[in-house]
């Protein structure tokens, strides 16, 4: 798919991190972007800083993806570019003991049942929801394209560490559902890819302090540093131009395998 100033994209998570460089790579490129966050303190300087469209929604909830939907194809018309970015994480061992009292305890399963919700739930909604769009549009170029869909999952879906069974399950949950939708929209001419970061420099580790973020980098063997949301972003394009890259999930990572802690 060619990017051009007549094609409208979707992004989530768009006011931060991966989202964000994805977002200003598109708009680089002519391309009109709507960013879904959750976080409009966020999200409204920086669509007004690149020109796009800006919707509050947590894509937890059917009426406000729907709500944000309708909001940037009113502005932007029908997307054909979807690029899924929202997600979160969060730690519990399975079950432990307390070092200091030595009770036993376990996953919150509400915590669990969170994580789900927000990066594997949350993600199949929109897709569904922007593919249900981009069959009303027309197909394009030689091979009759309607449009591109690219997700955000984790190396964690393969080699999750301690406490991340939440987080890995989501991942693992997005690279699962990647070759089975891109079947699913195949006669439709739609493509979905998936992304599998690594160790990113985004706003999850902003909060480290500079000695751990070093000792992070100095763990990815080449190249020795954490990734940079611009990575991110130029294998997203990568996934959306490439018209013959589909049903695939690619890790992007340094060759980094995870640790168990």
């Amino acid at each position: 798919m060619q990017l051009d100033a007549g094609l409208s994209a979707v992004v989530t998570g768009g006011a931060s991190g991966l989202g964000l460089a994805t977002a200003r790579a598109l708009r680089a490129r002519g391309v009109k972007v709507a960013l879904f966050d959750v976080n409009a303190a966020a999200g409204e300087p920086v669509a007004r800083e690149l020109g796009c469209v800006f919707c509050a929604v947590d894509v937890t909830s059917d009426a406000q993806v729907d709500a944000a939907f309708a909001k940037a194809r009113a502005a932007n018309g029908q997307e054909r570019i979807l690029v899924n970015c929202a997600g979160t994480g969060n730690a519990f061992k399975t079950a432990g003991r307390n070092k200091q009292t030595g009770a036993i305890g376990h996953f919150p399963v509400d915590a669990f049942e969170r994580i789900i919700q927000i990066n594997l739930i949350g993600t199949f909604r929109c897709i569904a929801k922007s593919a249900a769009g981009m069959l009303t549009l027309e197909p394009l170029g030689p091979d009759a394209e309607r449009g591109a869909i690219v997700n955000t999952a984790s190396v964690a879906a393969t080699d999750g560490q301690m406490g991340q069974a939440a987080y890995s399950a989501s991942k693992a949950g997005i690279v699962g559902l990647t070759l089975p939708v891109a079947r699913d929209l195949m006669s439709e001419g739609i493509r979905v890819n998936t992304i599998l970061p690594g160790i990113f420099d985004t706003p999850l580790l902003g909060a480290l302090p500079e000695n751990v973020k070093s000792a992070l980098a100095a763990s990815v063997p080449f190249p020795k540093r954490l990734g940079n949301p611009d990575d991110f972003a130029s294998l997203a394009l990568e996934m959306i131009t490439n018209g013959y890259f589909n049903g695939e999930h690619v890790r992007l990572d340094g060759a980094i395998r995870m640790a168990p802690r």
